[in-house]
This record gives C-alpha cells, sequence and structure tokens, in this order.
C-alpha cells in the first residue's frame, strides 16, 4: 500500500524539479492532508490472496 501512495504523491504532488527540502515538506505535507480528508481509498483490482499468487515473486511469504 506505501508503494500506491508513494507512485500518487509522485504523480499528483512531486511531478516536477523542486530545489529545496521546506517546499517539498510544505507541499507534501498539503497534499496529504488534502488526500486524508478527501478519504481517499485504494481500488484493489483482487483479493489479498489472488495478489499472493500473481505477486509470489515480489512478495515471497514467510511461511515458504
Amino acid at each position: 500500500m506505501a508503494e500506491i501512495e508513494l507512485n500518487v504523491i509522485n504523480s499528483q504532488c512531486l511531478n516536477r524539479r523542486i530545489d529545496d527540502i521546506r517546499t517539498i515538506k510544505r507541499e507534501s505535507f498539503a497534499w496529504q492532508k488534502h488526500r486524508n480528508n478527501k478519504g481517499a481509498k485504494v481500488n484493489w483490482q483482487f483479493t489479498a490472496a489472488d495478489a499472493r499468487i500473481k505477486l509470489k515473486r515480489l512478495y515471497p511469504s514467510n511461511e515458504d
């Protein structure tokens, strides 16, 4: 889920060159506050069990 949010913030907020860390922090905080207030949700395309099968190579289980 963190990977999804990082991709969204990259495309919606940090999609340009920003020269200083203060601006990045200020803008990303404002973006985060807006998303939280909006109640943004992830639209899962498949179940967790299906994801474990499909993405096994990327996310191996601890049981194997």
